[in-house]
């Protein structure tokens, strides 16, 4: 398992989420953004860093040090705004600084694969501004899909959960789940926001972009 590292200024912050030593990570922990820090941490280091720390809009991808590393953004008010700057910037994922351990473990672990972790209610949300903001103006991402693929791929760009989707299409939500599956497939994407930017053509400029649900 990769070193983590702790970046707050808040004890509190910094106890509560030393919980995690737990699950098996070595932590190290600071109340700054340094380059020799992380460099004492080593490379491929995840790190969970208070929103406080840097004022957002943040890119965090422009900063070298943390070019080997995910970043899991924790914050004591969670809200749409911060959470669009935060993946913006390159976050890696974007949770309450006070989200139970284990439930930190499984976004730690999650966003090792390369993808981004965001709750079900934010996700929502944001695939619905993204849908306001963008309209679809071409069809290109569908090209190999057959309709009904076509039609859950744009209820998801939309926001919309797996049971709605199925109540939409008249399906059940173990089919909606089988279309998933083949249309990330075909698109050679992994999870839902990445097919939402595909539908409605927006591009972010870091990569490995994914949200679990």
């Amino acid at each position: 398992m990769s070193p983590l590292l702790l970046i707050s200024r808040d004890d509190a912050f910094l106890t509560h989420w030393a919980g995690l030593s737990q699950f098996g990570w070595k932590i190290s922990k600071g109340q700054e953004v340094l380059s020799d820090l992380l460099l004492q941490v080593g490379h491929q280091t995840q790190v969970l860093l208070d929103a406080r720390v840097l004022p957002l809009p943040l890119d965090l991808t422009s900063l070298d040090l943390f070019k080997d590393s995910q970043v899991v953004v924790g914050s004591i008010q969670p809200n749409d705004v911060e959470c669009q700057q935060a993946l913006m910037a390159g976050a890696a994922g974007y949770v309450h600084a006070y989200m139970p351990v284990t439930g930190l473990a499984q976004v730690l672990q999650h966003v090792a694969s390369g993808q981004i972790w965001l709750g079900q209610d934010m996700l929502s949300r944001l695939l619905a501004q993204f849908s306001q903001a963008k309209p679809e103006t071409t069809q290109a991402w569908a090209s190999g899909l057959t309709v009904r693929e076509r039609d859950v791929a744009r209820y998801v760009a939309l926001g919309h959960g797996n049971a709605s989707i199925a109540q939409a299409l008249g399906i059940s939500e173990r089919t909606v789940r089988a279309h998933l599956t083949v249309v990330f497939e075909k698109l050679g994407i992994s999870d839902r926001l990445q097919l939402a930017l595909r539908v409605h053509g927006v591009q972010l400029d870091h990569q490995n972009l994914g949200v679990s649900a």
